[in-house]
């Protein structure tokens, strides 16, 4: 539960967190990321501990940022001051959403002589009748300055968009909005920051039909239908709408071509037929999305009305996304017809760079759908494939990687970790890296000690454009390292490897070391979590101080203590 020095903490915190020209100096600055942690400590001294929640913000000349939520718990601050712009971070594990009653005024809220010692108004401490001491004194002072706003539902009132009328909010991020009594002050708040914001996302809220009408009627400027929104989302909330009577604000919003360009409905429990009813919405209005994010639902038939004679009616009316770059379906219980229908629809999508499918049972035949869709359009501009955990078979994506080599612009990145592949797709997978695979994610597919041995044997020439790999969770053993030696020497570019989890052992270490020692690349980092291959602690500091990238150590060694205990992915 917040208290009334909570909430002062919050909003004093954040608002004085500032670079501001000609009001604090760039000394105070530095400064500041110390001012925050003994705030944090004298607010929740109990709280600081293990799990954190990430806190960052971003400060230049003329902006500033405002968090109004619940902080769990902090262990780490880091401070670094780049030319005009202040940027703090604190790593986090875990949040813990808080519910606060707080039925006050904000503005009266007394500011503690502790906070005002550290905000330099120390000489104002022990005066209650100080204009300093009152909460509403630092609202407008530095609320010009706000340019992003953290909210939880607790301070979505009427008082709130009061303090911030001199605001110029770009980007805003509401909480547990889930009563009207929170969507009419959100309203209000929307309504006076239609000119300047761009940024809108809602997370653990409740929107009803109602709720979302009334906040997209907001952002538009009346009869006009326009709005300077350029990225809306929902995120691990509860989104109902009629798509049969969908709020006409809404399909408003989404017709937003001039400005809107991210659309995200991640988790936000959407049906298939809500979900067509986006997707009909921007294709109809022919919108210049950029980024569409569905992930995370369940949207098994979506896009059945999509077949090869409607594409071709489509089509031919001009129909299409042209602008849409980046697509992700992760995680909504796809299957292989709605991979076909899939491979139908993205024709309507002629720039689409990154499809995201992980997480999807589209099995070897939805697989096959988007070879056909590739092979139908071998100037396809997409780059970024995801197939993780789509239930793929060695056949099947021996089949595809075979396709990749026939394209005349072969995918930079693809992920099919996670599938049942087995040694087999060994020779298809070293054949992809003669196109112009940049990044590859074979993870837990696997391999095991035969495959790697396969792998290293298929090896023979140079890997000009390779730059990351991903063979974690693969069993290979030693002929994991005999295999990477072999592929540091011949891929020039290749920067990252996650070689954990493959129970390798000691000897591992001196042949990747020979390999390093020869090799003239530029890898910047060698994962080897989980492996039993160190014998003591010295020989982790040899070699992280033998093999660095820019200071840093390039291998990523288990601790002492974990590294005899093998790794079971075993289910």
């Amino acid at each position: 539960m917040y208290t009334s020095f909570h909430l002062s903490y919050l909003i004093v915190l954040s608002l004085t967190c500032l670079h501001l020209p000609c009001i604090i100096s760039r000394t105070i600055c530095r400064s500041s990321a110390g001012i925050i942690m003994r705030l944090v400590m004298i607010a929740w001294p109990s709280l600081v501990g293990e799990n954190a929640q990430e806190m960052m913000y971003s400060v230049a000349p003329g902006s500033c940022s405002l968090s109004c939520g619940g902080l769990s718990s902090l262990t780490l601050w880091n401070h670094l001051l780049t030319g005009n712009i202040f940027t703090g971070r604190s790593i986090y594990k875990t949040e813990v959403a808080m519910r606060p009653t707080f039925t006050g005024r904000i503005s009266s809220i007394h500011v503690s002589d502790k906070i005002l010692r550290y905000v330099c108004h120390e000489e104002h401490t022990n005066c209650q009748k100080c204009v300093c001491t009152e909460l509403s004194f630092h609202f407008h002072t530095f609320s010009p300055y706000l340019r992003s706003l953290r909210l939880l539902n607790v301070l979505c009132v009427a008082e709130t968009s009061e303090l911030l009328r001199a605001s110029k909010l770009q980007t805003l991020v509401l909480r547990w909005i889930r009563s009207e009594k929170h969507v009419e002050p959100l309203c209000k708040l929307l309504s006076q920051s239609r000119e300047t914001l761009s940024s809108l996302e809602f997370i653990h809220c409740k929107l009803s039909s109602s709720f979302i009408s009334a906040i997209c009627a907001s952002l538009l400027e009346q009869d006009i239908h326009t709005t300077g929104i350029q990225r809306f989302c929902i995120k691990a909330s509860s989104f109902v709408i009629d798509p049969l009577a969908a709020p006409p604000a809404f399909v408003s919003l989404l017709n937003s071509v001039r400005s809107l360009q991210s659309l995200h409905f991640c988790d936000s429990q959407l049906d298939r037929h809500i979900a067509r009813m986006i997707f009909s919405t921007l294709l109809d209005s022919s919108s210049g999305l950029s980024s569409l994010d569905l992930s995370e639902n369940n949207l098994s038939g979506w896009l059945s009305t999509f077949s090869s004679r409607s594409i071709i009616g489509s089509l031919s009316s001009g129909k299409s996304l042209q602008s849409l770059c980046k697509l992700n379906l992760r995680g909504n219980e796809l299957n292989k017809y709605d991979a076909e229908n899939l491979a139908h629809a993205l024709l309507h999508m002629p720039g689409l760079e990154s499809l995201d499918l992980s997480g999807n049972p589209i099995e070897d035949s939805g697989i096959r759908s988007l070879i056909s869709y590739f092979k139908k359009n071998p100037d396809s501009p997409l780059a970024d494939l995801n197939l993780e955990n789509c239930e793929l078979s060695c056949c099947g994506v021996i089949e595809f990687l075979d396709t990749l080599s026939t394209v005349e612009k072969p995918l930079k990145f693809l992920s099919v970790a996670d599938n049942a592949l087995g040694s087999e797709v060994a020779e298809a997978i070293i054949n992809s890296w003669t196109v112009s695979i940049e990044s590859l994610d074979i993870s837990s597919i696997g391999l095991g000690h035969v495959g790697f041995l396969e792998l290293g044997k298929r090896l023979v020439k140079r890997v000009e454009k390779l730059m990351s790999i991903n063979i974690s969770k693969n069993r290979g053993g030693l002929e994991t390292a005999r295999f990477l030696s072999k592929l540091i020497t011949l891929a020039p570019k290749l920067v990252s490897i996650d070689a954990s989890y493959n129970l390798m052992p000691p000897e591992s270490l001196l042949i990747l070391c020979d390999s390093l020692r020869s090799a003239k690349g530029d890898l910047e980092r060698l994962d080897m979590t989980g492996n039993i291959c160190t014998s003591s602690e010295a020989d982790h500091s040899s070699l992280l101080g033998e093999f660095q990238h820019n200071g840093e150590p390039i291998f990523v060694l288990p601790s002492s203590s974990a590294s005899h205990v093998p790794y079971d992915d075993e289910p």
